[in-house]
């Protein structure tokens, strides 16, 4: 299995077998989920397309801007662990980002604690497949920067818990016994890509820097989704977000 064979022999395909040599543009990116957050940022900055991922069923154009003095990228991001991940790979070759910032939404498994606050995660459960191809088996990968979003917030006095997160690839299988589980091992949120990125971004040599914002509630006997949009495309995280390229 998968879990049992850890292999860090050389890889067989490199991206500058489709990119050509590594470009050196920028050094931090924002990895975008809400196409609407995506949009906003187009229309009210002056941005210009410094590279792009390719694949047979589209172009996804990697843009910049410039904010107080630093040049900033961002992309619309695909969901789930794999391609995500993958797609920092690509990005930081296309690019040169080494910093990526990534905020997105999660699903709270304890309303209580994370209600009218953010998420830090400090660890993140790898119930995802990617993580596995570069990184050694265990339940959780570390999420090393957690400390440095933190001080960000508290210089901003935003409200946060730091806390585990659980990855999953399986958004329609989090199922009670899995969610019992996390919540004992002291999970407050489920998402699809900070285990996966992570992992990632340790095999590189890249810095993730990353933050949530809760939405939908899972428990046991209801799911809650009625704040799922907001937390989605709330443009709070991105101003959190260039507050904290600013400081990194």
């Amino acid at each position: 299995m998968i879990i049992d064979s850890f292999d860090n022999s050389k890889p067989i395909i490199e991206p500058c077998m489709f990119y050509g040599e590594q470009k050196h543009i920028i050094k931090i990116c924002l990895i975008i989920f809400s196409s609407s957050i995506f949009d906003y940022i187009l229309k009210t900055f002056k941005c210009e397309v410094i590279g792009e991922v390719r694949s047979c069923n589209g172009t996804t154009y990697i843009y910049a801007f410039i904010h107080n003095d630093k040049k900033i990228g961002f992309y619309l991001s695909p969901i789930g662990a794999a391609v995500c991940a993958t797609y920092v790979i690509e990005v930081n070759w296309a690019t040169g980002a080494e910093k990526f910032i990534m905020f997105g939404s999660a699903g709270s498994l304890d309303k209580q604690k994370t209600i009218g606050k953010y998420i830090i995660p400090c660890s993140a459960y790898r119930d995802e497949g990617i993580s596995y191809h570069y990184m050694k088996p265990s339940d959780y990968v570390d999420i090393k920067n957690y400390k440095k979003v933190a001080k960000v917030f508290d210089d901003l006095n935003i409200p946060y818990v730091i806390s585990k997160t659980w990855t999953t690839d399986a958004f329609f299988h989090e199922t009670i016994n899995s969610l019992k589980k996390r919540k004992a091992e002291g999970c407050l949120t489920v998402e699809m890509e900070v285990a996966g990125v992570q992992a990632v971004c340790n095999y590189y040599g890249l810095e993730l820097y990353n933050f949530l914002q809760t939405g939908d509630v899972l428990s046991i006997d209801n799911y809650e989704f009625n704040k799922l949009h907001d937390a989605n495309h709330d443009l709070d995280k991105f101003y959190i977000a260039l507050k904290l390229a600013e400081k990194i």
